[in-house]
């Protein structure tokens, strides 16, 4: 009866040690997406952090950018994001605004 025990603590023992090592590797490929999904938006929609966008005809600075909020496409690619900014001609004064998707990078004049 002693060795099932140990046997079954052993097997115990193995499976958090998956559990924790397969956690680890989820986190790491979540991680890894997120970021692979803001390249998409730098390279793709010309997007970055500190970007002016343009929406509902007003003009803001991109404070984040909502990478969970993207949506893959029936042609592969991804929708935009969600992103929040503040007035471009305030942007101290002011509380960040959630923009939706509706916005378009800002073409300098």
């Amino acid at each position: 009866m002693k060795n099932v025990v140990k046997i079954r603590e052993n097997v115990m023992d193995y499976g958090e040690s998956v559990q924790i090592v397969l956690l680890r590797k989820i986190r790491k490929a979540e991680q890894e997406l997120r970021q692979l999904k803001l390249d998409y938006c730098r390279f793709v929609f010309g997007l970055t952090h500190r970007s002016k966008v343009v929406s509902e005809g007003n003009r803001y600075l991109v404070l984040s950018v909502d990478v969970d909020s993207m949506a893959s496409t029936e042609e592969g690619g991804f929708t935009r994001p969600v992103v929040e900014g503040v007035p471009a001609d305030k942007p101290d004064q002011a509380e960040p605004v959630r923009l939706g998707t509706g916005w378009v990078l800002d073409q300098p004049s």
